[in-house]
């Protein structure tokens, strides 16, 4: 019996049996993981008529039903993603079974993304783990060859966070349109897909908030926050509500042509990735994106010191870690830290000259 302990993953047994590979992980303990591989290799040694023929089905057909979970339980922008890296598996693996797909032509089409960058190439595998386990979770198949690939070494930066003044530019060079939607995310520091998907329903200008609903949690349910409105937003708000189209229930929606149907539509934003590099460009700043605004917001509150906790529920944050992330600003004990050390070495040096001179006299 093979049981073994890895790092982030406890311990785990894996064996190969009749040319097939079965492995499993998250055991506490070596006993567990060995009375899992025995309880395995009982039910595989079965005779046939006996137990179930190992799962197995066509990638293909594991991508589609895995697109159509994606579809259901999370958001539009995670499902885009899916089906762009869906392509390029297709294309390689479209033709096999899940069986023939191995560890290695995994690693190898990997390897050929990091050239891309290491950001790439663990996006990739995050996504292919994730397809092989709903195989696996489904029954329709009985193995995750991307189970123990190897995440690349990221070089992680600080994320570049406009000054509020640059972010004033970019809003006051934009049409009236623009900048009232900038200004919505800007002033609740929502998500982009929080903002377009935003109604009238969810606007109380009594109250003097709005409400925002997010997937990004555990298994894809929208989750509302309410989030007070600053005064400029709660005028363009009112303005907007006073003069809007009564029969679209959208705040901010736009008409487009649909390919697919031949005819003009209207609806929410699904998103606006051009928008940013142009205002960017006409403002005369750095460019940065839509999520900066989220960054820029946190931080500011930070500095004047909101507690987390308050930046956490406004951001729709589960964990404070995750808030953290986005308070970029140092802490008044790290400059005073520098401030302490800086006196230090000055007196240090001040001290080693005074000795050094008096040295000088003695020997004289």
């Amino acid at each position: 019996m093979s049981s073994y302990f890895k790092k982030g993953k406890g311990w785990r047994y894996d064996f190969t049996l009749r040319g097939i590979r079965y492995t499993e992980t998250w055991f506490k303990t070596k006993k567990e993981a060995k009375l899992a591989e025995a309880k395995k290799r009982e039910e595989l040694n079965k005779p046939v008529s006996l137990m179930e023929m190992p799962t197995d089905t066509d990638f293909l057909t594991l991508i589609n039903r895995r697109l159509d979970h994606v579809k259901a339980f999370n958001s539009a922008a995670h499902y885009r993603e899916y089906c762009y890296m869906a392509k390029k598996w297709v294309t390689m693996w479209g033709k096999l079974k899940c069986s023939e797909i191995t560890p290695d032509m995994i690693e190898k089409f990997i390897l050929r993304r990091s050239k891309v960058s290491a950001y790439t190439a663990n996006k990739e595998i995050r996504y292919l783990r994730a397809t092989f386990n709903f195989g696996t979770k489904k029954k329709i198949i009985s193995n995750n060859p991307a189970a123990d690939l190897d995440f690349l070494p990221v070089e992680k930066r600080i994320k570049y966070v406009p000054p509020i003044e640059d972010i004033e530019k970019v809003i006051s060079v934009a049409d009236r349109e623009t900048r009232d939607y900038l200004i919505a995310i800007a002033d609740t520091m929502g998500r982009v897909s929080e903002i377009n998907r935003l109604t009238w329903d969810d606007v109380d200008l009594t109250g003097r908030y709005v409400i925002l609903y997010t997937r990004k949690k555990k298994f894809g349910h929208l989750t509302p926050r309410k989030v007070p409105m600053t005064s400029r937003l709660f005028d363009i708000l009112t303005s907007r509500q006073a003069n809007r189209d009564q029969t679209k229930p959208w705040v901010f929606w736009h008409t487009y042509f649909d390919r697919k149907e031949g005819l003009m539509k209207s609806g929410p934003f699904k998103d606006r990735k051009r928008l940013m590099n142009g205002l960017c460009k006409k403002a005369g700043v750095r460019y940065f994106r839509f999520h900066a605004l989220r960054h820029a917001g946190a931080s500011l509150m930070d500095v004047n010191n909101v507690s987390v906790g308050a930046i956490q529920r406004l951001l729709g944050h589960e964990n404070r870690s995750t808030t953290e992330i986005y308070l970029h600003s140092l802490e008044k004990a790290e400059f005073e830290a520098v401030r302490i050390f800086e006196r230090a070495r000055q007196n240090s040096h001040t001290d080693s000259h005074t000795d050094k001179k008096r040295s000088q006299a003695e020997l004289a």
